[in-house]
């Protein structure tokens, strides 16, 4: 099965983050550092720490993530946003509790036309994102 996941890159905060978003919508997380790869021989002291590579998954969501900023450095901006389809009334308000704090409530949890509950945010780490539950898949 095709499956597209979504990869997002930090600086320094990588774990910070990842483990956020493990707290807001649960799941297994799992972390490798520059330091416990075989990277680790070529890199200065102060980036072994730095996460090479990280994974959250529940179900259907995967998230990944890493510390390793490109020459050009970390540019944050509008071009990407994480589309979360929620199971259930409770779960959607829940998360969208929790990834909105620190951050900011761009369009609050609505009752739309196409008959879902919608909203969006931008999390605390600048990601945006974007919530659903569409209640015709109870």
């Amino acid at each position: 099965m095709t499956q597209l996941i979504s990869y997002l890159t930090f600086n320094g905060n990588c774990r910070e983050a990842m483990t956020f978003y493990q707290e807001c919508l649960g799941g297994e997380l799992h972390f490798q550092t520059l330091g416990e790869s075989p990277l680790s021989a070529k890199m200065p002291k102060k980036m072994k720490s730095c996460i090479l590579h990280s994974s959250l998954s529940k179900g259907n969501i995967k998230l990944m993530g890493t510390d390793m900023v490109g020459e050009r450095g970390l540019l944050k901006g509008n071009n990407i946003s994480l589309s979360l389809s929620c199971s259930s009334e409770e779960e959607i308000k829940e998360i969208f509790t929790k990834l909105s704090l620190g951050g900011n409530k761009n369009q609050a949890l609505e009752h739309t036309f196409w008959n879902t509950i919608f909203g969006n945010l931008t999390d605390k780490f600048g990601i945006h994102w974007l919530l659903q539950f569409d209640k015709n898949k109870k």
